[in-house]
């Protein structure tokens, strides 16, 4: 957004520095920080007043849609609007002018559940549209329903990136099983040739992974046994992230588990 002026390298949007080109870029993106700060003593409609003559925007058709959207009045003084108010404040004013470019840090930080659905919603809309859309967020759900493309930061580097549809065609399938008697768990344990990664003997049950081509074989197998239920274990976007946030392993070693793991 060139508020700041890198250290090394360069941050180009859509083919301009963001730092010599800090002004036209702003006209062109759509941005959502993470903390709120409004100017003092205005009303919501005074500050959506200003943003628009800012613009120099003349069709307020867009703000209108956002504003019913989030089902927000903006007509009272900002300083007394709760944080869910002025979150909802912050999008319209963020998307008001129709952005070819969305940044958004947090965008659902302070708004309830409904509305954070409707974000989700107006996101995906806008995705469709075609519009580029850059999100930070540490809440797994809104990252995995609304990103085709996820980037893990840990210390201040990028250390993996993945395409959101690998992460949910993942080949290796993870199972809990719970045995009907210790005797049979004890059995099954012994006999195996399967990847059995945690052993439960108080509960007779174990956790295992299968690769999609030995899902014949595994359930082959286990017909042998009288279970008490199995169940698959869904590999996540937080098993994904945490992989690498366990803080007794270092990057390498979580993607070296991660490669494992998914392929």
């Amino acid at each position: 957004m060139g508020f700041s002026k890198p250290q090394e390298g360069q941050i180009l949007v859509d083919g301009k520095d963001s730092w010599s080109s800090a002004a036209a870029i702003k006209r062109t993106v759509g941005y959502l920080p993470g903390e709120l700060a409004f100017p003092a003593g205005m009303t919501g409609t005074q500050f959506i007043d200003f943003m628009a003559k800012e613009r120099q925007i003349t069709d307020m058709s867009k703000t209108n849609y956002l504003l019913d959207k989030f089902e927000l009045d903006p007509s009272g003084p900002i300083k007394r609007m709760s944080l869910g108010t002025k979150r909802k404040l912050a999008v319209v004013t963020a998307f008001m002018h129709d952005p070819e470019i969305l940044i958004l840090d947090e965008p659902t930080s302070g708004l309830d559940p409904l509305m954070q659905e409707r974000f989700i919603e107006f996101v995906l809309a806008e995705k469709k549209a075609g519009k580029t859309i850059l999100l930070s967020s540490h809440i797994f759900s809104e990252v995995d329903a609304t990103c085709d493309r996820i980037a893990i930061i840990k210390d201040g580097e990028v250390v993996s990136t993945i395409v959101a549809d690998d992460l949910k065609q993942n080949k290796n399938k993870a199972f809990k099983i719970e045995f009907s008697d210790h005797e049979t768990y004890e059995r099954f344990v012994k006999n195996t040739v399967l990847d059995v990664s945690v052993k439960r003997p108080a509960q007779d049950q174990v956790k295992l992974h299968i690769q999609d081509e030995n899902i014949h074989e595994f359930f082959t197998e286990l017909s042998q046994y009288h279970l008490n239920f199995i169940s698959e274990i869904k590999f996540t976007l937080e098993d994904y992230f945490m992989n690498f946030y366990d803080r007794n392993r270092s990057v390498e070693e979580g993607k070296e588990e991660l490669v494992h793991g998914m392929y």
